[in-house]
């Protein structure tokens, strides 16, 4: 043979990517969640963080942490406070993170 070959080989895990909008509704042993930016519509922080199955197995990466006149690592969270204006108070709404289940 005139040349010689020369094989490197390099440790690859399997994984998967899904947006925040395709994980809703799915449950996920071990989360990533990489946020660039903050997000950016209502809810979206709750289910990226409510995928996982526990607070151990979930991590997050925030690229852009800096909030002015805050310190440490921070996100905001998108709230549109005109969803709530609307909810009749006597209405009792409760989330179990354990169950993934609402109950009105």
């Amino acid at each position: 043979m005139p040349f010689e070959l020369i094989r490197k080989q390099f440790p690859v895990r399997l994984s998967f990517a899904l947006t925040i909008n395709k994980s809703q509704g799915q449950t996920i042993g071990n989360v990533g969640i990489y946020l660039p930016n903050h997000v950016f519509s209502h809810g979206q922080l709750y289910v990226a963080l409510s995928r996982g199955v526990s607070a151990q197995s979930t991590r997050v990466l925030v690229k852009h942490s800096v909030i002015e006149g805050h310190e440490g690592v921070f996100t905001k969270n998108v709230v549109f406070k005109e969803i709530f204006e609307r909810v009749d108070p006597t209405t009792t709404i409760r989330y179990d993170i354990d169950y993934n289940h609402t109950t009105i």
